[in-house]
């Protein structure tokens, strides 16, 4: 079993910069694929960032070049660095950790943190 806490979302101008950070419970936290979602008003949630328990990362077009997903093993915790905000980059974002072990997919989401980009 994974618990996970989002931080760090607020209010920020355009052009601003945040960092969300995930600090997860339970084990083996090293064996995750981590992932950072977002869900605007209306829209269906989407991939924002992901690491797997290797460190490879990828992105969502939107964010390349602005966003930077990292994991600190020790510390249990997954981070976002989100520079050059920009209005439609207004969500609430999740946290999802994953693990695969033969068949089993073992899925968990944080309760989000809302991140409101406007001047």
């Amino acid at each position: 079993q994974v618990q996970l806490v989002e931080s760090g979302g607020g209010l920020v101008q355009p052009g601003g910069s945040l960092r969300l950070s995930c600090a997860a419970s339970g084990t083996f936290f090293s064996l995750y694929a981590m992932g950072w979602y977002r869900q605007a008003p209306g829209k269906q949630r989407e991939l924002v960032a992901a690491i797997t328990s290797g460190g490879s990362t990828n992105y969502a077009d939107s964010v390349k070049g602005r966003f930077t997903i990292s994991r600190d093993n020790a510390k249990k915790t997954v981070y976002l660095q989100m520079n050059s905000l920009k209005p439609e980059d207004t969500a609430v974002y999740y946290c999802k950790a994953e693990r695969n072990i033969a068949t089993t997919s073992y899925v968990y989401w944080g309760q989000g943190t809302q991140v409101t980009v406007s001047s």
